[in-house]
Formats: C-alpha cells, sequence, structure tokens
C-alpha cells in the first residue's frame, strides 16, 4: 500500500537497484541536493542492506510504497545529466515487463559496467595519432626501421589512429614514441567536436551504380516520414549494404546519428571498414571484445552526439544517441541477437521497439528472413523491400544435391566431388567447404568394448581436438587430456569417428598437396588478429582450398569462391527443436550465397543422403520464399510461433526431483490463474525434460506456455512470475523465463 508523505515537501525518489528482486526502492533524497537536480535517468549511490550500489532514478513521487520511518536516504547524485534519455527509459522500461526481468537488472545491462560503479561519466578524451607534414619528405631514414616505416605509412593512409587501434594492427607503444621522438606523428584529441556531414560528390558518385530494386529500396527508406519498420530481403549478393549506406547517407545529412547492429563479433571489423571507407564522420564501436575503458569512450561519443555511426553487436541497442536518426539491423534472421542468459532480450525486438520510441526508421536485412519478421512483411506490420538480383551482374550460382548414398569417400566427401574441387582450383579459383562441426572427430569409441567418450556433466559426446591433444564437451566447456587406452576394458585400440573441420584440414591437405587450405572456426581464430590474417590471406585471390563453420556464413564476400560444397547438410532436418528447419535452410542458403559473388558464375554442391527431402529441393532451387511458405504452413497447423507466442520456464537442479518438483509447483499456480483470470486460448505443456536433459552437471527441465495472444501470454506472466520467487522450491534450483525462446534445446 502507497503512503503519503509530507516531510517539508520532500519528495520520494522511485529508483532501480541491481537486484534479482522484481520491484523498485523508494529512498529520500540525499541531503546535499536540490529538487532541480533530480531528473529521471540518473545515477544515484544508495545503502541497500550492508550495501552501497547504484542504481537508476526511475521517477519522484509524493507516495511511498514502505512506512515513511522505514526509508533511508540516498547517499547522492552521480551525474549532473541523465545517462538515460526519456525515449531510452520508457524502451527499458518495456523490456522488463516483457521479458519478465528485474527493472534493476535490465538498467545495470544497458550501462557500460564502468557506470555502474561510481566512477563519473566524464573521462579524458583518448588520444589518437596522426602522421606530421616531415613523414613525407623524411620517410627514406626509416629503411632501417621496418616498424617504424609500416606504422607511418598505415597512419598516412587510414588517418589518426589510437594506441588501441595500433596494437590491434600489431604495432606496439614504443614504435609509436620512437616515431613521435623523431617527429613525423603527433598527438591529437580523438574525439571530434562535431559529426561531418556526408560528402554529396561521394553520394552522387555511388547511386549511378545501384540497380532499379536497390533504388526503389532507398527511396521508400529516404521518404519515410516518424516511425516505420521496413524488412529489406535480398538474396545473397544482392546489395543491402549499399541500401544500408545511402540510407545512412541521407540520415547524416539531416545531422541524425545512424545505429547498425550485426551479430558477431567477427563481422565487426568488415562492417567498420566499409562505414570508415565510406563516410567521413566518427564512426563509434560497441562489443564485448573491447575494454570497459573503450566501452565507456565509445558510449560517451554516442551520447555527446559526437559518433555518427554506431555500430555494434547485441548490446549497443541500449547505447544512447544524442540525435536518432536511423537503426540497422543486419542479417536480422541470426540466432546472436537473442541473449541466451541473464536477461533473455531480443536485440531485433527491442531495435523495431526502440525506433517505435525514438520516431525513427528501423531496417531489417536479411537474404534469409526470420519467419516472424517475413510473417510481419506479409501481414503489413512491416514495409517489405525485395532486392531480386545479385548486385553487378553477378548470378544466383547453380545448386546440386549430390546424393552420396553407396559413394566411395575421401576427407570426407565423394568421389566426383573430389573431381569437381580439382577442376575450380585447377581454373585458379577458389573452393570452399563447409563443414559446421570443429574439432577433429566428434566421437572417440574403443574399438574393442565399444565404450563411447561421453562428458560426465553433460548429456553429449566428448569431442576429439589434435591441436592440443584433448577430449572436449562443446556444451560445458570441459577438457581432459586424450586417453592412452579404454576407460571400460583398457584396451589401447580408440578410434577417432567422424569428420571434424581439423581433420577434415588434414585430409584435404593431403589430397591437394599444392593449395594451401585455410580453416576458420572457432579453434583456429582464438588468437588476437587471427581472423583478419586468414581472411586477408584469402582476399589475395590466389586458388586455395577455405574450410571452416558457420562463421564462414554471414557476411563475408569472397569473389574468387566458385565452388561452395556444404558437408553433413542433413542433420538440420531432423532437429528436436521446431525451428531447426527453418535454422538450417538459413544457414545453408546463407553459406551457399559465398558462391559466384563476382564475374564468375558459382556452384554449390550439397552432399545428402535425403535428396528427395522438400527442404533440399527447394534449397537446390535456391528458394528461400519456397522453403518459408512450406514451414509457415506446418507452423500454422500445429499453432506454432509467428502463428503463436511463446514463453519457456526453465529450472536447473544438481538432481532431477527439485526441478521437476517445482515446475510442478509453477504449472498448478498457471492452471489456477487460468481458473481466475481471463487468459483464453492458454495451453501449457510440460513439465519436461529439457532435449538435453543434462547439462555442465545439471538436470534441465522446462515448461512450455503457449498463446495465440500475447496480450493474453504477457498478462497470464505479469500475474505468476512475481509469485514464483514465493515459491517453497525456489531457493533450490536456478530457475529463468525465456519470453519469445529461440532455443528450446
Amino acid at each position: 500500500m502507497t503512503k503519503a508523505i509530507d516531510r517539508d515537501g520532500e519528495p520520494v525518489l522511485r529508483v532501480a537497484i541491481p537486484s534479482p528482486l522484481r520491484s523498485t526502492f523508494d529512498y529520500l533524497p540525499p541531503p546535499t541536493s536540490e529538487a532541480a537536480q533530480w531528473q529521471p535517468g540518473m545515477r544515484l549511490l544508495v545503502p541497500f542492506g550492508r550495501r552501497k550500489l547504484v542504481g537508476v532514478l526511475l521517477e519522484t513521487s509524493q507516495t511511498a510504497n514502505v512506512a515513511v520511518g522505514r526509508l533511508r536516504r540516498a547517499y547522492n547524485l552521480l551525474d549532473e545529466s541523465p545517462a538515460f534519455s526519456p525515449a531510452l527509459m520508457r524502451l527499458l522500461q518495456w523490456a522488463a515487463a516483457y521479458y519478465q526481468h528485474p527493472v534493476g537488472e535490465v538498467f545495470s545491462t544497458a550501462l557500460p559496467s564502468v557506470l555502474r560503479t561510481t566512477r563519473c561519466m566524464k573521462t579524458p578524451a583518448p588520444i589518437a595519432w596522426r602522421a606530421t607534414s616531415q613523414a613525407n619528405t623524411d620517410a627514406e631514414e626509416l629503411q632501417r626501421a621496418p616498424r617504424q616505416q609500416a606504422l607511418l605509412r598505415t597512419l598516412i593512409s587510414s588517418g589518426p589512429l589510437t594506441l588501441t587501434d595500433c596494437r590491434k594492427r600489431g604495432f606496439e607503444s614504443r614504435v609509436l614514441r620512437q616515431l613521435q621522438q623523431r617527429g613525423f606523428i603527433e598527438s591529437v584529441d580523438a574525439i571530434p567536436e562535431k559529426t561531418p556531414v556526408f560528402p554529396a560528390d561521394g553520394a552522387q558518385i555511388d547511386a549511378l551504380q545501384v540497380n532499379p530494386d536497390q533504388r526503389n529500396a532507398i527511396d521508400r527508406i529516404e521518404r519515410a516520414e516518424g516511425f516505420s519498420c521496413f524488412l529489406l530481403e535480398g538474396v545473397t549478393g544482392s546489395g543491402k549494404t549499399e541500401v544500408y549506406l545511402h540510407a545512412i547517407a541521407g540520415c547524416l545529412r539531416r545531422d541524425r546519428q545512424a545505429m547498425i547492429l550485426v551479430p558477431e563479433i567477427s563481422l565487426t571489423p568488415q562492417t567498420i571498414h566499409h562505414f570508415r571507407q565510406r563516410f567521413a564522420c566518427p564512426v563509434a564501436v560497441m562489443h564485448s571484445g573491447l575494454t570497459a575503458i573503450e566501452r565507456l569512450r565509445a558510449w560517451q561519443q554516442m551520447q555527446s552526439g559526437s559518433a555518427g555511426i554506431i555500430i555494434g553487436t547485441r548490446s549497443a541497442v541500449f547505447a544512447p544517441m544524442a540525435k536518432p536518426g536511423i537503426i540497422v539491423v543486419d542479417e536480422e534472421h541470426d540466432g546472436s541477437f537473442k541473449q541466451q542468459d541473464g536477461f533473455r532480450y531480443s536485440a531485433r525486438d527491442l531495435a523495431v521497439m526502440r525506433a517505435r520510441e525514438e520516431n525513427i526508421t528501423v531496417v531489417l536485412g536479411s537474404a534469409t528472413p526470420s519467419l516472424e519478421s517475413l510473417h510481419n512483411a506479409r501481414s503489413g506490420k512491416f514495409h517489405h523491400l525485395r532486392l531480386h538480383q545479385r548486385a553487378g551482374g553477378a548470378t544466383n550460382p547453380k545448386v546440386i544435391l549430390h546424393d552420396a548414398y553407396g559413394e566411395d569417400f575421401q576427407a570426407g566427401i565423394a568421389a566426383p566431388v573430389l573431381q569437381k574441387m580439382k577442376r575450380h582450383l585447377e581454373r585458379n579459383y577458389q573452393v570452399l567447404v563447409f563443414l559446421n562441426r570443429r574439432g577433429f572427430a566428434p566421437v572417440l569409441q574403443c574399438s574393442d568394448c565399444g565404450w563411447i567418450y561421453e562428458c560426465r556433466g553433460c548429456d553429449t559426446q566428448l569431442t576429439v581436438h589434435k591441436t592440443p591433444p584433448s577430449l572436449h564437451c562443446h556444451h560445458c566447456d570441459t577438457a581432459s587430456a586424450l586417453p592412452a587406452h579404454c576407460s571400460d576394458c583398457q584396451s589401447r585400440q580408440l578410434q577417432a569417428l567422424g569428420m571434424g573441420t581439423e581433420r577434415s584440414e588434414a585430409s584435404l591437405q593431403d589430397l591437394f598437396p599444392e593449395y594451401p587450405v585455410v580453416r576458420v572456426d572457432r579453434d583456429s581464430t582464438r588468437r588476437k588478429l587471427a581472423l583478419q590474417k586468414l581472411l586477408d590471406q584469402v582476399h589475395e585471390g590466389k586458388p586455395c582450398i577455405l574450410l571452416g563453420t558457420q562463421m564462414l556464413a554471414k557476411g563475408h564476400h569472397f569473389p574468387k569462391v566458385t565452388l561452395v560444397l556444404i558437408l553433413d547438410a542433413d542433420r538440420g532436418l531432423f532437429s528436436a527443436d521446431f525451428r531447426g528447419q527453418e535454422h538450417m535452410a538459413q544457414l545453408l542458403i546463407q553459406v551457399a550465397g559465398r558462391s559466384g559473388r563476382a564475374a564468375q558464375t558459382g556452384e554449390v554442391v550439397i552432399q545428402t543422403r535425403h535428396g528427395t527431402h522438400a527442404t533440399l529441393q527447394a534449397l537446390a532451387a535456391f528458394d528461400y520464399p519456397q522453403i518459408a511458405d512450406q514451414i509457415l504452413a506446418e507452423r500454422k497447423a500445429a499453432r506454432m510461433p509467428p502463428y503463436s507466442y511463446l514463453a519457456l520456464l526453465r529450472a536447473e537442479s544438481h538432481e532431477p526431483g527439485p526441478a521437476i518438483d517445482f515446475l510442478n509447483s509453477v504449472n498448478q499456480m498457471c492452471r489456477d490463474s487460468l481458473h481466475t483470470g481471463d487468459f483464453p486460448g492458454t495451453e501449457i505443456q510440460g513439465p519436461l525434460p529439457s532435449p538435453m536433459e543434462r547439462r555442465a552437471g545439471r538436470y534441465r527441465m522446462q515448461l512450455l506456455v503457449k498463446n495465440s495472444s500475447r496480450g493474453h501470454l504477457q498478462k497470464l506472466l505479469a500475474a505468476v512470475c512475481p509469485k514464483i520467487d514465493q515459491l517453497k522450491g525456489a531457493r533450490m534450483v536456478r530457475w529463468c523465463v525465456d519470453v519469445d525462446p529461440q532455443d528450446l534445446i
């Protein structure tokens, strides 16, 4: 019950505290502050139990949620101006309610880690280094100092770089000091005072290169006023990036900021390169690979408006924008936009909601749109833009389904396919081999007794790795030494079964010794700059075999690749997850799209044992709309998304009993609410074990709640979730609510 207070007119400050408790907390104002200073979005240092925590002021009120005598006084304000704009405040409060997550943790997630402490938002501007006029006249002096010469050339060609930028290019701070001592470089402020506009002459030159489909998409986006959501669907290589660039150019001309979300950190460097080449304005970058100070400085550039372009991964959707103009979500279908732990938000969906709050345009782009976005476009909620042809005169690749049943294999590849690879390489082209399974082999088995090595904490086999020699679980990340003998019968006859990228690399190198094999997976790219070095090798254009996992599927442009070979394509056809076929089709079409992106027509060979399957037949026609129609019809018949809405309640415990008992209590609570509330059409399934029941030593159970009305589902969750914490078994398990889950496994 709220209670009015009157302490000489003092209001109550309602604060979001980073706590698992699903409520806000009331405080009296700091002793030295004045009412004019209390603005929603400011950070405060407050007492919370025996701790001091940083909270965010949501509002001031004349009523309190607790007795007046129990109110504690905040220590002090930490900011001179709000950390969040009103639109971003509304978005975060909406997200907390929609995803059923504590509002204090939501606001804490949206802040850079440095600002979750008492640190002031103001930090010194980073120093950048640029070449002086002396660099062009006395460069001969550096002939005996190749590292200094290389760095100087980099600064001349790329413009000012920070110390972090130089280190990412492999240059240490001592090289900078040596160049400065010689007078070849000087320090400057890395944050410009103002965002330069897009160069008009460049815009006119580039406008001549777009095809009619691109021109139509650009015109429709530029004519949009207020909130508009566009789904830009274009075949791989159709020039979606060019449409983004033109739309952002128009945004910059109006002195507004643009935000671009990408699914993977590995795609960020090439995206930054595109935009820095094209635009004469600061580009701020935000992703988990940055240090805490780098994230804070980028955040400040965004908040001040000095960064005209913001590029980042999932969490960048919360970045401040002083002058919001447009949001672009590239590869919008990608599952990486969904957070899988803690605050389980969808960055794509929040980007749409943020554009609505900011009253600006949002563009969702993909060659293989998610079925939810496709359904929204077809039902008129989104504007549907299509790019039907590849840019620059390139044509779609020819797709061949190769039934490998009964054939001889080498390196997991059928003999006729190996001959096709040889022909492409001999014509000085490149071949991409896609195998979405890293490691040497997926199974280690004893040949004598049949024992298979499994993870002790997960219901899965251990993967064999050769570098370093080990057994590795790709689910809980545990690793152990490669055994010398069988754990069951002590036999030394251990056999690695199946193909992973490590094994395939060695086999392909034996089969094609005259051509380099470039392996791109999580293991080969762990070291700093490793991915860029591998991609640079491919971009040299020399004939080679590019072997990799789904890291190669998105966003990469390999003009010399004329053959793509897809191995083990059948795995997604029979997935336990209802989204399995959708994800498989998206992945394979994205991979196939790496072929024939330049003048040469490409080929794609899908090696399969199920060539008559309808999904694979549609893939052979390079027809994602047909696949989407087929899966949407199945989803509609089964009343699954996008024709219904889901919430998954998960529970984990060291033994299966507590998790099952807890979810049985939640199930009963939901059913009791159905009898007393207005939630028509609700279906509850479970509790049941997750498809992978045991993971990282914990048993995983789940309860699925479904409704054809998003509003009714949200109403039920809002009634039930606050009560779950009070259940007796809640403290004995880890539990969470996942609204709009992307992964049921």
